[in-house]
């Protein structure tokens, strides 16, 4: 399964409210979105038709998440039924913005990619789902930090590595997606700090010079779970029953991260 197939099918199963996109290039997979939305890249160039509500900003995640209020465009107005019949929460202008579907497509440098999900994990839930793209590059050349290839991955895979050590309370699952796989991210919790905290140890223990020193289970796609395993199963509906009824990370996510483990789990 493509990419772009997998995204169109997660905005189905996933019954998110809200997007984040970094990453817009020429708007392909912005285009699969039907809910108020925000894209962020320093030079988009959409040539395809939009059918959500988008706010599309032309700017660096770094500085869009510098701003005061970035997601301001997902809380809508203050008028109830005119926020209903676009889709928001009709008190969403007093509330604080949830992203519930984020795709993290931006620089292809680890230490970029990492900022992008603390700031996108800032305004998520345990309920949101967070992609990251690329991740699961096919050579080494492909996996340079300096691009000397046309297709690129950059070193974001080592993202899967630094969650798995720096946030073990997290559930990162790795896709086999063509071309160059993807990582679902589940149970974001706003409150933690220690990405923030150890980002400076982190990019010093990863940002290492090129040949980039690929994991063999990275290029074989060891433990990648095909993509329609992870669509059809069953812990959607209960996850999207408990956001809609705003169950807390204390009630909720360590009986849907069994269930995902048991969905992903190798038979």
């Amino acid at each position: 399964m493509k990419r772009h197939e997998f995204l169109k099918e997660l905005h189905k199963v996933s019954g998110n409210r809200t997007y984040l996109e970094i990453g817009v290039n020429d708007g392909r997979s912005l285009r699969l979105s039907r809910v108020p939305s925000v894209a962020v890249d320093p030079a988009f160039k959409v040539v395809t038709e939009l059918r959500c509500d988008v706010h599309l900003v032309r700017a660096t995640s770094d500085d869009f998440f510098a701003r005061p209020d970035p997601l301001i465009h997902l809380k809508g107005g203050r008028h109830p039924l005119r926020n209903l019949r676009r889709g928001r929460h009709p008190l969403g202008y007093w509330r604080r913005p949830v992203i519930d579907l984020a795709f993290i497509d931006g620089m292809h440098l680890f230490e970029y990619a990492l900022r992008d999900f603390m700031n996108v994990e800032w305004y998520a839930d345990w309920t949101s789902v967070i992609v990251f793209d690329d991740m699961l590059p096919r050579t080494t050349d492909e996996a340079a930090r300096d691009r000397h290839t046309d297709a690129w991955t950059g070193d974001v895979f080592k993202l899967a590595d630094i969650l798995a050590r720096y946030r073990p309370d997290l559930l990162a699952v790795p896709v086999d997606t063509r071309p160059t796989g993807q990582l679902v991210v589940l149970g974001a919790d706003p409150r933690s700090t220690v990405l923030r905290d150890k980002y400076d140890e982190i990019v010093a223990d990863y940002d290492v010079p090129d040949p980039q020193k690929v994991p063999e289970a990275v290029l074989d796609r060891t433990g990648a779970v095909p993509p329609r395993t992870l669509l059809d199963a069953n812990f959607w509906d209960p996850l999207i029953r408990a956001r809609r009824l705003g169950l807390p990370r204390t009630r909720g996510w360590e009986p849907l991260r069994a269930a995902v483990e048991r969905a992903v789990a190798p038979r």
